[in-house]
């Protein structure tokens, strides 16, 4: 993962932590509306890929276990993990493309109901992504799936001969031989792996994604609402397709790129036709990005804009995360597909204790702020989850407080401690295990082992009941926590 040029180290500054007293006053533990549903708390562990589902995207065991602990914690929201709203294969994550998906989800929620008491209200992160491949071997590129054009012959002068020897001749040229006669695409597939990306007009199923993806979004909302979920979040975040199409490097030329109110028309297209199935009682929002951080991205201007249209749209919450694209990604070994978090972009996604002069904690307060101030001023109330390196109450409750946001989204810090709002809750802020920002985590992601945090996978492994990751070295939950200690 990329880290700042300054690599200076920090260490947790949670601050200090509120009385039982001081906490049934605290802005963070009253109640919140989100359009049809409310919440307890204006507390939300958001949404992270555990990878503890299947190759055919079921509810596992080890998925109720997993949200069944963060549901222990009793937080305001939990979003389940993004959810692949195609039938198609996508490795052990979870789908919703399909209604045979509806009875583990149905047994997902009403997990979360009991585990939390009724506390807790649960949302689904539904996705969109398109296909992407792993690098492939330069031999293999060049005798498989490298498609021999005119072009081809015309740079290299062998229009006699056949495309065996091309092939032959491209797969022994240096690197530098090769920038001169493949084109960027050819170059991006065999260096990182090939890629689709939403201006990719010449093929059909791209071209036709403004037809085909409003009623794919919608009936997986309809199967999250039968499935007994309280509400669904709209993946517009990261590296996917419809942050693709928010992005200011979607040029597509039919309307649904360029300026801003193309690159917003898809979204809000999807979210209309959602309610037109679904009615207006049920409970949408989304996450998209307050800022790209790429060259030539959105900034929190655009973001600014985009909020606003949701929130005139009629979206029940808006939930800011920032960073996390292809375009600065780095390359992957051969065998490996690129991983949208190992850039600039993804650093300021997911910031470790390495980091620059800002440090790594609330990196996304400042830029939340403005976008909630521009819906405020739009005359809207939509509330605002704020995420990105918040793991202490002072910081969470001032910056409710001051109004930058209206709920306290914290994932690596509920993932170090599912119980740590409670904690905090009555009194016991002292007992929190506090994040270290390690990205111990996000290494477990990267390379698709189901994550746990180093803070607690190695504790009590000889345990009765205790399930184990699939190598049998980490245990795959938390430990339990008594409150009354």
């Amino acid at each position: 993962m990329w880290k700042p040029p300054e690599r200076i180290k920090y260490k947790p500054q949670p601050g200090l932590n509120p009385s039982a007293e001081e906490a049934r006053s605290a802005v963070m533990f009253t109640p919140v509306k989100l359009g049809p549903l409310s919440l307890e708390q204006r507390t939300w562990v958001p949404a992270m890929v555990p990878w503890r589902s299947n190759e055919d995207g079921f509810v596992t065991d080890d998925v109720l276990d997993w949200y069944e602990r963060f549901a222990k914690g009793q937080p305001g929201a939990i979003v389940i993990e993004a959810t692949g709203i195609r039938d198609i294969p996508s490795g052990p994550l979870l789908r919703i493309g399909d209604d045979r998906f509806i009875p583990g989800l149905k047994e997902l929620a009403d997990v979360v109901r009991s585990a939390s008491r009724g506390k807790t209200r649960l949302l689904i992160q539904i996705i969109d992504f398109l296909t992407i491949r792993r690098r492939p071997e330069p031999a293999k590129y060049f005798a498989r799936f490298l498609a021999v054009t005119d072009e081809h012959r015309e740079r290299l002068e062998a229009h006699d001969w056949t495309e065996q020897q091309i092939r032959e001749h491209l797969a022994g040229l240096p690197d530098a031989e090769l920038d001169t006669i493949l084109t960027e695409p050819e170059l991006e597939a065999l260096r990182m792996g090939y890629r689709e990306r939403v201006t990719d007009l010449h093929l059909p199923h791209v071209k036709n994604l403004p037809r085909v993806l409003p009623d794919l979004f919608a009936q997986a909302t309809r199967r999250a609402r039968e499935a007994g979920i309280d509400g669904v979040e709209l993946h517009y975040a990261h590296a996917y397709t419809m942050a693709s199409f928010l992005s200011a490097t979607n040029g597509r030329t039919d309307g649904y790129g360029g300026p801003r109110r193309n690159r917003v028309r898809l979204p809000l297209e999807i979210f209309q036709h959602i309610r037109n199935v679904v009615g207006e009682d049920y409970c949408v929002g989304c996450r998209f990005l307050s800022d790209e951080c790429i060259e030539g991205g959105n900034t929190v201007d655009d973001a600014r804009y985009f909020a606003v249209e949701f929130a005139r749209a009629g979206m029940d919450f808006l939930s800011l995360s920032r960073g996390g694209k292809f375009d600065d990604a780095k390359q992957p070994l051969v065998g490996w597909a690129a991983y949208p978090y190992t850039g600039r972009s993804g650093y300021e996604c997911m910031p470790g204790y390495i980091s620059d002069d800002f440090g790594p904690f609330g990196r996304n307060i400042e830029p939340v702020a403005q976008i909630k101030a521009a819906v405020n001023g739009a005359g809207y109330n939509t509330p605002v989850v704020v995420i990105g390196g918040i793991h202490g109450f002072q910081q969470a409750e001032a910056l409710l407080r001051e109004g930058k946001a209206d709920i306290i989204g914290a994932a690596r810090q509920s993932l170090a401690d599912p119980d740590w709002f409670l904690k905090l809750r009555l009194g016991k802020g002292d007992q929190v295990r506090v994040c270290e920002y390690t990205n111990y985590c996000e290494g477990l992601d990267t390379k698709h082992k189901q994550v746990t945090c180093q803070l607690w996978d190695r504790l009590q492994l000889a345990t009765q009941d205790v399930a184990l990751s699939r190598d049998g070295r980490r245990r795959l939950v938390a430990p339990e926590w008594d409150s009354s200690d």
